[in-house]
């Protein structure tokens, strides 16, 4: 498989819009990336389960580039809880170990869909129905945050996400602000990304019938065009994310993830 020029535009054009979207959003781009990529390669004569793991490698990879230039926009704001990322993150690797070299390799394609559209429609929800945290709910103590991290790193290893679809809303539930929420999201996305894309790269080396440019499951021609063009846009993304008011922002995110959720639901459906 090689890299026509239309191509070349589609994945650009991927790139440029889940970047912006990372910043805006702390979610890494890959809640929007998956659904595309599968879509491409699909479009391509890729067989429909094996298209799904790829996309969701290809999108957890993306999301090293995507997250450096994410966070740094929003550290220079001040934005990011780095104290959160610090008792997170050890959780967050563990998690996405299990997930990425042991159940992703496991589970069907179509089963993989399907969990990516109801935890991605869950968490829309969440978002869309704004509730109000308890007043006295606060984030809870370091053995509870590895275990949240172990369990967000989990589940984004199985949906090629950044995290964010999951620890955006459990932050903002804790009565962190949204705008630090999405800040100290955009930076637990580098752990998770590294980690999985390893996993994915190492559990997809005996996959026979991968296109050409792959690297286990991830296809790296569409890495390269993504990432080179995300990068850019991740840091006016994460710009607009402190220009805008709190509730436009949870709607802007809540709407997004329904209408990929959707799509993800139809694939892992049709498979």
């Amino acid at each position: 498989m090689f890299l026509d020029p239309l191509l070349i535009a589609e994945l650009a054009l991927l790139g440029i819009a889940t970047g912006f979207l990372a910043g805006l959003l702390g979610i890494g781009g890959g809640m929007v990336l998956v659904p595309f990529v599968t879509l491409i390669l699909d479009s391509r004569g890729i067989e429909s389960e094996l298209a799904v793991k790829m996309a969701i490698a290809t999108s957890m990879a993306t999301i090293i580039f995507t997250s450096v230039s994410s966070v740094r926009a929003h550290h220079r704001r001040g934005a990011v809880r780095w104290n959160l990322v610090a008792r997170l993150a050890p959780g967050i690797v563990v998690g996405s170990l299990v997930a990425s070299l042991g159940v992703f390799a496991l589970l069907k394609g179509s089963w993989l869909a399907l969990f990516f559209a109801a935890f991605v429609g869950f968490s829309a929800t969440q978002m869309f129905v704004d509730r109000k945290p308890a007043p006295t709910r606060q984030m809870p103590g370091t053995g509870g945050q590895l275990a949240a991290g172990g369990f967000i790193g989990f589940l984004s290893g199985l949906v090629g996400a950044g995290g964010g679809f999951i620890s955006v809303p459990f932050m903002t539930w804790c009565n962190v602000a949204i705008h630090q929420a999405v800040a100290t999201s955009a930076a637990l996305g580098f752990p998770i990304a590294v980690t999985n894309a390893l996993g994915y790269a190492l559990s997809g080396q005996a996959v026979g019938n991968l296109p050409p440019g792959s690297f286990g499951y991830i296809w790296l021609p569409a890495l390269a065009v993504i990432a080179a063009c995300s990068v850019f846009t991740a840091p006016l993304g994460a710009r607009a994310a402190h220009a805008l008011p709190v509730k436009p922002l949870k709607r802007v995110f809540a709407i997004v993830l329904y209408l990929l959720a959707a799509y993800m639901a139809y694939k892992g459906l049709t498979a």
